[in-house]
């Protein structure tokens, strides 16, 4: 397997030198030379296997077994999956049922920072450490020992979950930017509490946006990066988007256990009930993942983008402009809401997507694509991206929008709902559930999407409620008085 830029000028990339570089030169996003196709027969046999496991037979299909052995592949994956705290790594829990007893939510927060930003960056933080070690093993003592700095732009759970992946790990400096006063007084206390040598916060005056924005100036400097081994460790880095891939198999499989329905070689997947995913959006990294798994055989249904009233990427599933929201002069691009990791203007990861489907992509892979067609998607992703950088945005044709819309639908959510669906399902009489502000979103549009689609619906929880005390704080139970707290 080799990856590629989606701006075509960097091609060829083994799959260390990708994850290590993060950013290709010409400034786009690195995406593996193609997507294995597995048939649903091979799916099957994967039903039973405990997270690691799957992860491993997931991970092997992306990363050549010359540049990482098979045992080293099972060490590293082990490594990282062994700092969270449920057996299943992302358990899967029926919803009440408030609305439709179709829904679930797959807690990704079980992680050492509760976030699901630790699915990948654990894992991403032992493979910078077994990189790095493979290439000083033979050096002396005295030697020059090969390093990297890890730079990153976080809204909120990025931060803590990259320090937590990369603390104390040899030859690894982290540096993390963060907007002043945008993300909650828990994720700033996790990454700001972290005293070990090798990690540095900064903390911008202004927008996430900002700081991705700073972050992406640096990477796209040669000479600052190769002079301080720049890499990154936003959702720009393939890896992460590799990583989260396994949880929408783990998920599909758990589910359809649940359902006590059994699957093997002989299983037709069109005979299976329907499934399909909700994940709140922000930088596009998590649903990204979903599309791959997609792409790859997993037979889900539909995904649905769920925004916050920062809504890009609902904007541009309804009408195929993709640009910045216009705002008066005195108002801010980035509304700050109460699920503030969503509280984005662009979302980064959208590039790669994009780059399929103007290549003739679907929900499924082009049969008449050819190498042209590919030069001709990079070449149009360029003059996009530099058309959103200069004039704000960009305007994709029809049949884009058309291909996009063969697998993602979208919904946005304004905080008045959010923080009606957390109190919905707080207090609902049968059984009590906890939503995180995120999730609260990414509920609030599955709702919408089984009245459009009914299915089996699972939504990705990406937070533990508990980091969003401020979400809590301004509810007011829904009684005549109004007086009682939420939680």
């Amino acid at each position: 397997m080799r990856y590629r830029s989606t701006r075509g000028q960097s091609n060829g990339l083994t799959f260390e030198n990708a994850v290590l570089q993060g950013l290709a030169p010409d400034g786009g996003l690195y995406i593996p030379s193609e997507i294995p196709k597995v048939p649903f027969s091979k799916i099957a046999e994967w039903a039973n296997l405990k997270f690691t496991d799957l992860a491993y037979q997931v991970l092997r299909l992306y990363i050549d077994v010359n540049e990482i052995p098979n045992e080293d592949l099972k060490t590293i994956i082990e490594k990282s999956y062994s700092t969270f705290s449920s057996k299943d790594i992302t358990p899967l829990n029926k919803l009440p049922n408030v609305t439709n007893d179709q829904l679930y939510v797959l807690e990704l927060f079980h992680g050492p920072t509760f976030a699901f930003k630790d699915v990948a960056l654990q894992f991403l933080g032992n493979l910078f450490e077994y990189f790095l070690m493979r290439k000083n093993k033979d050096k002396k003592p005295e030697e020059k020992q090969a390093g990297i700095t890890v730079l990153g732009a976080t809204s909120g759970d990025t931060g803590g979950a990259a320090i937590y992946g990369l603390r104390g790990k040899k030859n690894i400096s982290v540096f993390i930017l963060h907007p002043k006063g945008r993300v909650s007084n828990i994720q700033e206390s996790q990454m700001t509490s972290v005293l070990d040598p090798n990690v540095f916060n900064v903390s911008v005056e202004g927008t996430f946006d900002d700081c991705q924005e700073t972050v992406k100036a640096l990477f796209s400097d040669p000479e600052f990066k190769n002079k301080y081994q720049l890499g990154a460790i936003n959702s720009i880095n393939w890896a992460r988007i590799l990583a989260q891939t396994v949880y929408y198999f783990y998920s599909y499989f758990t589910l359809l256990k649940k359902l006590n329905i059994t699957v093997d070689a002989s299983t037709k997947p069109e005979t299976l009930p329907k499934i399909q995913f909700v994940v709140p959006s922000g930088n596009f990294g998590d649903i990204l993942a979903g599309y791959y798994a997609v792409r790859m055989g997993l037979p889900a249904d539909r995904l649905c983008i769920a925004t916050n009233e920062n809504d890009i990427l609902y904007r541009f599933m309804q009408t195929g402009s993709y640009e910045k929201k216009k705002v008066g002069p005195n108002e801010p691009e980035v509304k700050q809401t109460l699920s503030p990791a969503m509280d984005i203007l662009i979302s980064s990861n959208f590039e790669r997507l994009i780059w399929y489907l103007v290549r003739g992509d679907g929900r499924t892979e082009s049969t008449t694509a050819t190498a042209a067609d590919e030069e001709k998607a990079s070449a149009t992703i360029a003059q996009w991206m530099q058309e959103l950088k200069t004039s704000g945005g960009f305007k994709a044709p029809a049949e884009v929008l058309e291909r996009a819309r063969s697998l993602f639908d979208s919904f946005n959510v304004t905080d008045e709902k959010t923080t009606e669906t957390i109190g919905r399902y707080y207090h609902c009489k049968s059984s009590s559930y906890v939503l995180d502000p995120h999730t609260a979103v990414g509920v609030a549009a599955a709702e919408k999407m089984v009245a459009k689609n009914p299915a089996y619906t699972i939504c990705l929880s990406t937070a533990h409620p508990g980091k969003f005390p401020e979400a809590f704080d301004i509810k007011k139970e829904i009684t005549p008085n109004g007086n009682k707290p939420l939680l």
